[in-house]
């Protein structure tokens, strides 16, 4: 088990971003999310079609600036023609965002989820102007995959079932679902491989990075103030692996009653060790 994947962390990580998204009362966010597509189909097909016209995003965005809200509003409509869109981006928004706003909470799995809208949406705009041709967009596709991403860095062995038979880990499941789009990225078609593909890599470097989101704020912006955890570093090994193994836990049980804050140089880089041991096994 890896130092991020120990109970000890996970506690302490949905207390730092006010996680447990539906233990706060309430429904929960991805619920909200989905009855809110959901509605804005059906008063789509009760409109004719109008909603999802006004709203889509339009391949000449650049040309036309004033309407950069479409950014957003583009991943709250599907296609009307195709009720298969909406199933999938909403079965796959359920299946992966339930565990992932339980880890950041309501209120930033929220930005992250438009923000990776916004920017598989810019991906696609630019690609397409590349490429040439009017072109439109619609569905909540980028954010999915940001979304899936995310849920995979925090539970990549959690068994998924393929048409409720065939159990795939979730790292397994995510991998063919990216290198689908990337292997079609050149081959036209009506689906957005761009838009999935800059949603996945925003969810992967947001990971990576240890961003959060709510920390901008007016007057206090940097990359270096987006950090969740600092980086760590290694200056010599530590104690066998059974020793190690209690300091870890030490560590981890002092990170949930005191914060991350609370660590010294020493036990940062007793925990650097660990994670780079475990990592060595899997290996």
């Amino acid at each position: 088990m890896g130092i991020y994947d120990r109970d000890y962390y996970q506690e302490e990580e949905q207390r730092r971003w006010g996680g447990g998204g539906r233990a706060g009362g309430g429904r929960a966010l991805v619920s909200n999310l989905i009855l809110l597509n959901a509605g804005i189909i059906v008063a789509d097909l009760i409109f004719d079609h109008k909603i999802s016209e006004t709203f889509s995003l339009k391949s000449d965005l650049f040309q036309r600036p004033w309407l950069v809200w479409q950014l957003v509003t583009y991943g709250f409509v599907h296609d009307p023609a195709d009720i298969k869109h909406i199933l999938f981006n909403m079965f796959g928004l359920w299946v992966f965002g339930t565990s992932v706003e339980d880890v950041y909470g309501k209120a930033e799995f929220l930005r992250v989820y438009l923000t990776s809208i916004v920017v598989a949406g810019l991906a696609w705009v630019l690609f397409t102007a590349a490429s040439g041709g009017p072109a439109v967009l619609v569905g909540a596709s980028g954010g999915i995959m940001c979304v899936m991403i995310l849920f995979v860095m925090h539970f990549p062995r959690r068994m998924l079932y393929v048409w409720g038979v065939l159990p795939v880990p979730a790292w397994a499941l995510a991998a063919l679902f990216v290198l689908f789009d990337v292997i079609g990225l050149g081959g036209g078609g009506r689906v957005a491989h761009i838009a999935h593909i800059a949603g996945a890599l925003f969810g992967f470097v947001y990971f990576r990075a240890g961003w959060n989101l709510g920390r901008l704020t007016p007057g206090g912006f940097s990359l270096r103030s987006l950090r969740m955890r600092p980086r760590l570093k290694i200056h010599k090994p530590r104690d066998d692996g059974a020793d190690l193994n209690r300091q870890v836990d030490q560590i981890l049980e002092k990170i949930s009653r005191e914060g991350e804050a609370s660590l010294t140089k020493s036990e940062r880089r007793t925990l650097e060790e660990a994670s780079r041991r475990y990592n060595r096994r899997r290996q």
